[in-house]
């Protein structure tokens, strides 16, 4: 079924499939670069050949769409009926994606938002759910962006890494770059702010660090009506546990997401990632 605003994202939100569909929501994929071969996340690359690579040390980078993609995207859309379109966006601070809808959107046949978000995995995909909600109750574009814009700003992401390795190699570790040296023999928590990743504490073992990730999550959650997405990479058991343990403190949690990351985030934090995102309703 057409609507009048049109909602895009990118890979790195980490929808479920039937989520987007439901919703109408058109993902741009990112590409990852294995062995030199560039591969298209979600489709020619799996979390799991992605952490296999990793563990065996073999050259990953990643890379944006290019502004030809997006330009597609939006043609097809706007082919479909859109009259605007809202294209929200992982963190600028991270990937030049969204500098290249920007260049995209001058060109498209219809008006084109394009937001960056300051989020990256089930931030940016609470946010691409809102504006949905919103374009489906024939909001306009202005008010789409609104309610993405508004979910992004209660959001919060924080998560544990086995090691600052994989962060410091793709250059996204930002303030953190005070833990490397001696330092990394803590286990770090980390979180986003404002769009960058910046250290929150520095725990000493891997359990206690876990431990600690529950309690923020559940202090940030507190008692206001919350989703909450639990990610990682080729840890399905430490994440499935911590969905449990979250399931039973936070009383007013109403939906929450247990999901593999996709192969362009795992790249950047390597296997052991295990992350929460906190978006209250």
């Amino acid at each position: 079924m057409s609507r009048h605003v049109a909602i895009v994202t990118d890979s790195t939100a980490y929808l479920p499939q039937r989520t987007m569909e439901r919703h109408g929501i058109i993902s741009v994929p990112l590409t990852v670069v294995l062995d030199g071969r560039a591969l298209q996340e979600g489709t020619e690359i799996s979390a799991r050949s992605l952490a296999q690579a990793l563990q065996k040390r073999r050259p990953v980078t990643t890379s944006r769409p290019a502004p030809a993609v997006f330009a597609e995207t939006y043609r097809k859309a706007a082919e479909a009926g859109a009259k605007g379109i809202v294209s929200l966006h992982l963190s600028a601070e991270f990937s030049g994606t969204y500098d290249a809808a920007v260049l995209a959107a001058r060109e498209a046949p219809v008006p084109v938002r394009v937001v960056d978000t300051g989020m990256v995995a089930m931030a940016l995909g609470f946010c691409a759910l809102a504006a949905a909600q919103t374009a489906e109750a024939d909001g306009t574009v202005d008010e789409a962006v609104t309610a993405a814009e508004k979910r992004a700003a209660g959001t919060a992401t924080y998560f544990y890494v086995d090691t600052l390795d994989y962060l410091r190699r793709g250059g996204r570790i930002g303030a953190a770059q005070a833990l490397l040296g001696s330092a990394l023999a803590v286990k770090p928590l980390l979180q986003l702010d404002a769009g960058r990743i910046e250290l929150l504490e520095k725990v000493r073992t891997a359990s206690r660090a876990i431990a600690r990730l529950e309690e923020i999550v559940a202090d940030r959650a507190g008692h206001s009506e919350v989703d909450i997405a639990v990610h990682h990479l080729a840890s399905p058991e430490r994440a499935a546990l911590l969905a449990d343990r979250l399931r039973d403190r936070i009383p007013a949690l109403v939906d929450l997401h247990l999901s593999e990351v996709g192969a362009v985030i795992g790249a950047h934090t390597g296997p052991g990632l295990l992350g929460a995102v906190v978006s209250p309703r």
